[in-house]
């Protein structure tokens, strides 16, 4: 073989891909090698001085090429696409279809740091530790950098329930909800850059309630928070707060399977949360849904996961939920989703309609004809 030839192996990968219409060069398949993104085709010994030779192309690098092949385009940054691949690799596999490998998972975690160390959030919390100790003067230069970073931020999904309402009774659609208040995102920030008691439980208050955490508005958050300064009631660990705010440390110091169950977290909340706002699209309503409704009703979830699911998300979206979901409320909330399901499956069956997810589609289509039917006239 020539050098520089592509071997007789990447040659059967190329030619595997192409069938596919996925287009793959022997110097792009090298590149990934040698970036530590592509294993390399499994070798035979021919015995002692016979060197060794490749029998049968391994699937999982098949498997791999293509989906860097699917996630790489000119002039993208292969970080992007592994993060991309590690969110395919974690979906459930449709009948017929491939189980993507997994990257390189050390690959991922350098992806992750990457992609959090350039968002606005890391920034944030760089600015504020920077403004520790700095007095007045840099509370005030802390608040004006944040509130010039924090873009504004989208309206929130308008109440599922109240939305479906509206339809069914022909009313004006509530677009979306109230959008979250840059200003709160920055009392947050300024808290773990320059102590609680700098920025005070009020206003800690409006920015809690305003996240939509737990369910709990102004008031509640003023009474526990203001309790828990004066001694009066159950001390708040405010360290917990700020270990957990650097989204970059939190995904250094996790193990790989925490990095791995993270994304399990995060890819199921995503499609609960996708059930949730979906109701609002005048979906057939059965037990199932309405009983895992009630499940994030109960948690006072449902804002709160607004805020951080993004159900099309960027690579970056993706990394900062990652990291969210690395926290153990977001696990717990995910565990009892699950076990709700497992206690009824019957997602997509209407109760007295006995051709299952076929009449639940017809149903769901017919809804939304009528709808149609009634805009036009």
């Amino acid at each position: 073989m020539a050098r520089g030839a592509p071997s007789p192996a990447d040659l059967r990968v190329i030619r595997e891909l192409a069938v596919r219409e996925v287009v793959v060069t022997a110097s792009q398949l090298e590149s990934w090698r040698r970036a530590g993104l592509l294993p390399r085709h499994r070798r035979r010994g021919l015995g002692r001085g016979q060197g060794s030779v490749v029998d049968a192309v391994d699937p999982v690098v098949v498997e791999s090429a293509a989906a860097l092949a699917r996630h790489l385009r000119q002039g993208r940054d292969r970080r992007l696409a592994v993060l991309e691949w590690f969110a395919e690799a974690g979906m459930g596999v449709r009948p017929g279809a491939v189980q993507v490998p997994e990257p390189p998972i050390g690959a991922v975690r350098q992806a992750l740091v990457w992609v959090l160390e350039r968002s606005a959030s890391y920034r944030l919390v760089e600015l504020a530790r920077g403004a520790a100790g700095a007095g007045e003067e840099g509370q005030d230069a802390l608040y004006a950098a944040a509130e010039r970073l924090v873009a504004p931020y989208r309206g929130g999904v308008a109440n599922p329930a109240q939305v479906r309402a509206a339809l069914e009774a022909g009313e004006d659609v509530p677009v979306e909800a109230e959008g979250l208040d840059s200003r709160s995102m920055v009392h947050v920030v300024a808290a773990i850059g320059l102590g609680v008691e700098e920025v005070g439980a009020d206003a800690l208050a409006e920015a809690f309630a305003a996240f939509g955490m737990f369910g709990l508005d102004v008031e509640d958050w003023a009474q526990m928070l203001g309790a828990a300064e004066r001694g009066e009631g159950p001390p708040v660990d405010w360290g917990l707060l700020k270990r957990h705010a650097d989204a970059v440390s939190v995904v250094k110091r996790a193990r790989d399977e925490e990095l791995v169950r993270a994304r399990t977290v995060l890819l199921g909340l995503r499609w609960f949360y996708g059930l949730y706002v979906t109701h609002g699209l005048l979906m057939p309503d059965t037990p199932a849904q309405a009983a895992l409704r009630q499940r994030i009703d109960e948690w006072g979830m449902f804002p709160f996961l607004d805020h951080v699911i993004a159900v099309s998300p960027s690579p970056g979206q993706f990394a900062e939920g990652l990291a969210v979901c690395m926290e153990p409320l977001f696990g717990s909330l995910y565990e009892a989703l699950m076990e709700q399901l497992a206690e009824d499956p019957d997602i997509f069956r209407v109760p007295g309609d006995e051709t299952g997810a076929v009449g639940f589609g017809e149903q769901w289509m017919r809804a939304m004809a009528e709808l149609k039917e009634v805009g036009r006239r």
